[in-house]
């Protein structure tokens, strides 16, 4: 179901993969955080398909794929035989940290980690969303993976477009976990009449995707700096708009930072649900 590009008349000319010199996994030590970088765009990611799936004006900057360098952790015990998921990451800093600890959930619940290098909330969203596509396209050559379990995720401003990618980009991802952040293709209204902005608009056969199929995670905490624009985009966005796979986790005491792993893992598990 995720090669869906035929559902656009124009899209049908477009191959689900590029006869490009992928990266390999031979120089990737399962269970050892490495440096990898890719060659070869993809037409998934060409100007006009920017401009369609977000409703973006203007022609994206150009950048060089073979410039831009991510980290990858592959699970210890990945095997060919045994398909793993994708978790690829969006921070809002330039380096794609984690706490230790979720690397390790990561691995017992067999996602491949990949998150771009210089893609914090200091580079342009055109750019941090083609990487993350960029990583979703490149890895499916270099390993076996498991279709349902393509995950895009993000902390803070990462999340927020973590959570455009997910449903601009639904053919392409099965999930989004946005931890702490989040935007929607409506303006919502937060309880003292904040008014959150429309940031894009997908297009409407790609949505219905992300509608019907996919899964969307916010995750949100007590003390978050962004709880109410979470729970506006949640309850006006998501569940307005009939998103049937979206669930809101809201988190006692929890502030603006990451949480602790058990609520990944409960994030993880709901992402898998039905899979």
């Amino acid at each position: 179901m995720r090669c869906l590009f035929l559902l656009l008349p124009f899209l049908a000319t477009l191959p689900c993969s590029l006869a490009a010199a992928p990266a390999t996994a031979a120089d990737i030590k399962p269970g050892v955080r490495s440096t990898i970088t890719f060659q070869g765009s993809i037409p998934q990611n060409s100007d006009e398909q920017y401009k369609m799936r977000l409703s973006y004006p203007d022609v994206p900057r150009p950048y060089d794929l073979s410039r831009e360098t991510f980290e990858i952790l592959v699970p210890k015990g990945y095997k060919d035989s045994d398909p793993h998921g994708l978790f690829i990451w969006i921070s809002p800093g330039n380096k794609p940290n984690l706490n230790p600890e979720w690397e390790k959930v990561l691995a017992d619940e067999k996602l491949i980690f990949i998150g771009a290098v210089n893609s914090g909330n200091s580079r342009e969203t055109p750019d941090r969303i083609r990487l993350a596509v960029e990583a979703n396209h490149h890895l499916r050559q270099m390993y076996k993976v498991n279709p349902d379990r393509v995950y895009v995720s993000g902390h803070s401003g990462g999340a927020r477009v973590a959570s455009m990618i997910g449903v601009a980009y639904a053919d392409m991802f099965t999930g989004a976990a946005c931890f702490m952040g989040v935007n929607f293709f409506r303006a919502t209204e937060g309880k003292d009449g904040e008014i959150y902005d429309m940031r894009y608009f997908p297009h409407p056969e790609i949505a219905v995707i992300a509608q019907q199929h996919n899964r969307f995670a916010l995750i949100t905490g007590d003390k978050d700096s962004n709880l109410d624009n979470t729970l506006a985009v949640y309850e006006q966005g998501f569940k307005a708009n009939q998103f049937q796979g979206a669930k809101l986790f809201q988190i006692p005491g929890q502030g603006h930072g990451a949480p602790d792993a058990k609520w990944l893992e409960k994030v993880i598990r709901f992402l898998d649900t039905g899979k």
